[in-house]
């Protein structure tokens, strides 16, 4: 049976980014207000979480693949010391002024990935983004995107998607 998934991006959804425009080190490591609460609220809806995210400073020599591997890690972590569950997070490491992909946003091929591999039903899924590639590598996938006030809490974003 399918299964229903929120995809959430990365940079000022889950972490504030107000400060860092790349996020590459657990220093940078700095949770919205409310995260924490508002994926439980999901998890307890009964969504798979998943993380999709662009990261384009690893073409531009800015960190290294096992840099966004390692912040991964510790974000991971930190999800579950407070009881939320990531599925699985995906992320694109080119950034289109040295290379041209098919997985970065606004192209749905890591959406694409994720729905295929954890048999995901499109209909009743989400991604949450704060961007309007975010939107629509949301609507190339075939899902509904809900586009949030970057790096803010998205409790009001969350009420309206689970009533």
């Amino acid at each position: 049976m399918a299964s229903k998934a929120i995809f959430l991006d990365r940079d000022g959804v889950l972490i504030d980014n107000s400060k860092h425009y790349y996020i590459w080190n657990a220093d940078q490591l700095s949770l919205i207000d409310g995260i924490a609460e508002n994926l439980k609220i999901l998890l307890q809806k009964g969504f798979k979480l998943f993380i999709v995210s662009n990261q384009g400073g690893i073409s531009r020599g800015k960190y290294t693949k096992k840099d966004i591997i390692n912040l991964h890690g510790e974000l991971i972590s930190t999800f579950q010391l407070n009881g939320i569950e990531i599925t699985d997070i995906i992320f694109c490491p080119h950034h289109p002024d040295i290379e041209k992909c098919l997985c970065r946003k606004p192209d749905s091929l890591m959406l694409e990935k994720l729905i295929a591999r954890h048999k995901i039903d499109k209909a009743s899924s989400f991604f949450i983004g704060d961007s309007q590639s975010d939107m629509e590598a949301a609507a190339n996938a075939g899902i509904k995107g809900i586009q949030i006030v970057p790096n803010k809490n998205m409790y009001p974003f969350i009420l309206s998607l689970i009533k």
